[in-house]
């Protein structure tokens, strides 16, 4: 197995890559992080076992930029070539979801403070943990991050290394009761090196090479287009596609399934994300886990489809809010797809949204971004 630096070269000189100062010196730092992480895992066997002592983790890395710069490319690189057993990578808003959920376990039982006992049963097998996209929009987040990533750093030693949109000064700008999360930016920026991705290139928009996002009617031309998309935007080879993972979101102690689920990008089909009993619970967690939905099969819609329609409009809000990239196939253009019914004056705002999401402005914006 080659090492980082040796694999991002790799990709510049075939060409899938442009060369990117950034980028480099992003990687040359990810390369020394795993080897500082491979040798503090080589010298906690019998000498650790001996002497019962704790070493200092290694320093951790935060990674922010726009969108499309890379920076999901570079953590894909350094957890496939890490050579520890003890490693965690998960989305950031997944990783929150577990957070929250053992934590309303650890209340149950009324033995004070849940933050420590979270924090150690999070780091109990793991040395190194990886998030994608972190982004702060919730005050639930905010209000618990700095104790917890504290005890996680500071007290358990384990090294983070995480991507983001935004500095760290401006995570949660503006976000209610900020003062609470203002303790973990201090934190980051004491204990992680914060570097700058913000290149000229966005490589998300340039994989896509300027496809179009919306394709009509239904057909297999229109499925081609957005398969296409999926392989441009994941790398996964279309000989493979029915073998692309999924996964389950947690929305409030239930499961939503996604049936295609791979480094930020899901596939739906309308009829299970739109035709059955969905709320905007289910819709936000889509659009705070993935920064590309993929939603295949919308029909044109009437009279006795408003509740699909009602949902439909509550899924393109939400993903709208969050600047979700939305790719489809549909029956119609947007102006076409529910000309009477119940709510069709509402109906207009989703009309232009889902305009709006075509556009290149909106392409190029991060997600999460207000």
């Amino acid at each position: 197995m080659t090492g980082l630096v040796d694999r991002y070269e790799a990709l510049v000189a075939s060409g899938e890559l442009r060369p990117d100062a950034e980028q480099a010196a992003a990687a040359e730092r990810l390369e020394r992080l795993q080897h500082e992480l491979e040798r503090a895992q080589a010298g906690s066997g019998l000498f650790g076992k001996l002497f019962s002592r704790k070493q200092a983790a290694p320093r951790g890395v935060y990674i922010w930029g726009g969108v499309g710069r890379g920076k999901s490319m570079l953590m894909d690189l350094f957890h496939d070539s890490l050579k520890i057993d003890r490693k965690r990578r998960v989305h950031f808003h997944a990783f929150m979801i577990e957070v929250h959920a053992r934590l309303r376990e650890e209340r149950k039982k009324e033995q004070g403070d849940p933050i420590p006992p979270v924090a150690a049963a999070l780091a109990e097998n793991c040395e190194c943990l990886a998030f994608d996209e972190m982004v702060v929009n919730n005050s639930a987040d905010a209000m618990i991050m700095s104790r917890l990533f504290t005890r996680l750093i500071v007290d358990q030693g384990v090294t983070i290394l995480t991507t983001s949109n935004r500095a760290p000064s401006q995570l949660y700008k503006d976000g209610l009761n900020r003062e609470h999360f203002l303790p973990f930016i201090a934190l980051i920026e004491r204990e992680l090196d914060v570097l700058t991705l913000n290149g000229p290139v966005d490589y998300r928009l340039q994989r896509l090479g300027g496809m179009a996002t919306w394709h009509t009617p239904l057909g297999q031309e229109a499925t081609a287009q957005v398969r296409e998309a999926f392989f441009r935007l994941t790398d996964y080879a279309p000989e493979d596609a029915a073998h692309v993972p999924s996964a389950d979101l947690d929305v409030g102690g239930r499961m939503l399934h996604v049936p295609k689920s791979l480094k930020g990008v899901a596939v739906f089909s309308f009829k299970r994300l739109c035709g059955e009993a969905r709320g905007a619970s289910d819709y936000l967690a889509i659009a705070r886990a993935y920064h590309t939905v993929i939603l295949v099969g919308i029909p044109e819609m009437g009279p006795d489809n408003r509740n699909e329609a009602a949902r439909f409009v509550t899924l393109v809000d939400a993903l709208y809010e969050h600047k979700v990239k939305l790719l489809v196939t549909a029956d119609a253009a947007p102006e076409a797809l529910y000309r009477t019914g119940d709510g069709r004056f509402e109906f207009e705002r989703t009309v232009s949204r889902l305009n709006e999401m075509q556009s290149a402005d909106y392409l190029a914006l991060g997600h999460g971004e207000e």
